[in-house]
């Protein structure tokens, strides 16, 4: 797969089959996710799949309790603005990014594997959070989707890692968790904020320098540069 398709169409994908993840492709997973840039070369990470049944049930219900508290906290006011402005293209985005989730939620127990990515000496994730996107697109080349999430690290810390029988006294911090499977929807380009609306160049708030009004794969358009950065 070239390198600018994976890039561009690794999005969130949360909508899954319970077809397993076959161990070659886990194994392509994980081995591309250890190749990643790691600080010091420390490689203080450890990566916990999960795809049995019994452990999977322990912890749906955690993870269904921290997106139900999501709802009624961080995502109110966004909820809230949703509903009162259905038609809007703002609202219509939010709710099939809540309805995606939703689903993850209500059918954890359905997807067939979960990567728990843990660094140690680590709580900002600088070298782990490289080696799971690595781990996502190679599940992206062959065809798996993926979907990260960190609420149950922030809500169920201590629980999960009981669950999953983390060592207590070695301070691994739980990262993320990643939802792997076959998607049920099509792989694509997903809308965002055009890159020169959210950067900046040598001070907050000065102009990039080029614009980007359509994504630049495929090849259809190219970025317009300004005089002063040509």
């Amino acid at each position: 797969m070239d390198i600018h398709e994976a890039l561009y169409t690794t999005r969130a994908m949360r909508r899954v089959t319970a077809e397993p993840v076959p161990l070659d492709v886990q194994a392509r997973i994980l081995d591309a996710a250890v190749r990643a840039p790691s600080g010091g070369n420390s490689q203080s990470w450890r990566f916990l799949l999960v795809d049995d049944p019994g452990v999977k049930a322990q912890i749906g219900p955690l993870y269904r309790e921290a997106m139900a508290n999501l709802w009624k906290t961080l995502y109110a006011p966004r909820i809230a603005a949703a509903e009162a402005d259905p038609d809007s293209a703002e609202s219509r985005q939010f709710i099939r990014v809540q309805r995606s989730s939703q689903w993850l939620a209500d059918n954890f127990e359905q997807v067939p594997l979960f990567l728990f990515g843990f660094a140690q000496h680590d709580s900002t994730g600088g070298s782990i959070f490289p080696a799971v996107w690595s781990a996502q697109l190679a599940a992206r080349a062959d065809g798996v989707g993926s979907a990260l999430t960190a609420v149950l690290g922030i809500a169920h810390r201590d629980e999960v890692a009981r669950i999953l029988g983390v060592p207590a006294d070695e301070r691994w911090h739980m990262a993320c968790c990643v939802s792997f499977g076959y998607p049920t929807g099509k792989w694509g380009v997903a809308p965002r904020t055009p890159a020169h609306e959210v950067a900046y160049r040598n001070a907050w708030g000065a102009p990039v320098g080029f614009e980007v009004p359509a994504p630049l794969w495929p090849a259809t358009s190219e970025p317009t540069t300004s005089e002063e950065n040509k």
